[in-house]
């Protein structure tokens, strides 16, 4: 891969279609339900990237039989009807935190003795409210280095069931993973969140995959939630193009003008993210719904005070689209995404100051002021695959922007810079 690109600007508006790879998130989910369930099941749609890469992985180490299509981005997997064929393992989970959250989860509902560790940075990031809630429920569970952090280990005798609660404010996949085990506790379990819940969106495509895999439910609050014991099945199951990666070309639209139609959504999809389109609207473009997706025409940009805690994934998408707005935009509830492959805040804040932007950082956000008149930056991505794809998109407008290690796309989005020169009519040699 590339140590760099430079990213050329466009001559004038964009126009055109783009279909970004299936949803990491549902792919994820998707993959843990069938492992557990009973029968064959056969996923169309999947991502090939890192993150599902190493989940495949990991499920192929502990037994599953599995066959994974890239090409035709399929998978089809033999469940194991809620009994694991793998009583042990070393499992590398890179820095996949769906990976690592969702099967420790899900090897605490079996019996074994299981380790999973990954990157560097994998070790750095929070997973003690998801061992504290195992434990709980009668798991022998710890991490590793006792920093709350992977590597975790896990010695399993199942479930016990009855009532736990779930701290999540750092990250709803505590929550996701507990959920998808659940209906393989030795009674039925009710998960109780007892401060604020992140992400909340993702907690409905959590219950949303279930319920497909034939195991509903019901949350009058979102803050309590009874799983009734009970199996997945093995079916069909279709995945959506991730509206994480769309956002990007929504993005593009928005900052070179033009107007750029991704395939396969709608604003009903399972992802909230798709709901990034709503904060584009409120700085001045355009949103249709079409027959085949969603199109975001560019217009005049304004500056907008936005919590996007529910959409905090498409925080740093908003970060290039700033710079081109009139007035300062305000980012505000995402103090969680400290936590990911990077501390988005302070690469966010770090990286556009390089293009001249003055930039307040503040616990859960920041306040982005946009220069008169942006300049060329060389972008450090800290082996986070949304910086890249994000801060390319300044390069449309802005001459001389250089994308440092491209390559981490390959975490969710491997060939982005492919698609992206498609919409431009650019090559990027990647």
């Amino acid at each position: 891969m590339s140590e760099s690109v430079e990213i050329r600007p466009v001559a004038g508006p964009v126009s055109g279609r783009v279909r970004p790879p299936g949803s990491k998130s549902i792919t994820n989910r998707a993959l843990v339900c069938a492992a557990l369930a009973r029968g064959s099941t056969r996923l169309t749609g999947a991502l090939d990237s890192d993150d599902t890469q190493v989940m495949v992985g990991a499920l192929k180490s502990l037994g599953f039989r599995l066959t994974h299509d890239a090409d035709a981005c399929t998978v089809t997997i033999e469940g194991c009807g809620g009994r694991l064929p793998g009583t042990s393992g070393d499992l590398f989970i890179g820095n996949s935190g769906t990976t690592v959250r969702f099967l420790t989860a899900m090897l605490a509902a079996g019996r074994g003795e299981f380790r999973l560790h990954g990157t560097p940075r994998m070790h750095e990031r929070p997973i003690q409210d998801l061992l504290e809630a195992l434990t709980s429920l009668g798991v022998d569970v710890r991490s590793e280095a006792g920093t709350g952090c992977p590597p975790v280990v896990v010695r399993a005798d199942g479930l016990s069931g009855g009532t736990a609660e779930v701290r999540s404010g750092k990250s709803s996949q505590f929550l996701s993973g507990l959920l998808m085990a659940a209906p393989y506790a030795k009674s039925p379990l009710t998960l109780v969140v007892p401060d604020a819940l992140v992400s909340l969106p993702y907690i409905t495509m959590t219950l949303e995959v279930m319920r497909s895999f034939g195991v509903p439910c019901h949350s009058d609050d979102l803050r309590s939630f009874p799983v009734p014991q009970g199996v997945y099945y093995g079916r069909d199951y279709a995945i959506e193009p991730d509206a994480s990666a769309a956002s990007y070309f929504f993005a593009a639209a928005a900052i070179a003008g033009g107007r750029v139609e991704v395939e396969g959504l709608t604003l009903d999809a399972l992802q909230g993210d798709i709901r990034f389109v709503e904060v584009l609207a409120q700085m001045g473009c355009q949103v249709e719904s079409t027959a085949g997706g969603i199109a975001v025409v560019g217009g005049p940009l304004r500056g907008v005070d936005v919590d996007m805690n529910a959409i905090s994934d498409t925080v740093q998408t908003l970060a290039p689209v700033a710079l081109f707005a009139d007035g300062p935009t305000t980012v505000r509830g995402v103090p969680h995404i400290r936590h990911k492959e990077t501390d988005r805040i302070h690469a966010v804040a770090v990286e556009l100051r390089k293009f001249g932007a003055v930039v307040e950082e503040f616990d859960d956000g920041l306040r982005i002021t946009p220069p008169a008149r942006p300049h060329a930056a060389n972008i450090d991505t800290y082996d986070d695959h949304r910086m890249a794809m994000s801060f390319a998109l300044a390069g449309l407008r802005i001459p001389g922007v250089v994308i440092r290690d491209p390559g981490c796309t390959r975490k969710t989005y491997p060939k982005f810079f492919q698609d992206l020169g498609r919409l431009t009519n650019t090559t990027y040699d990647v």
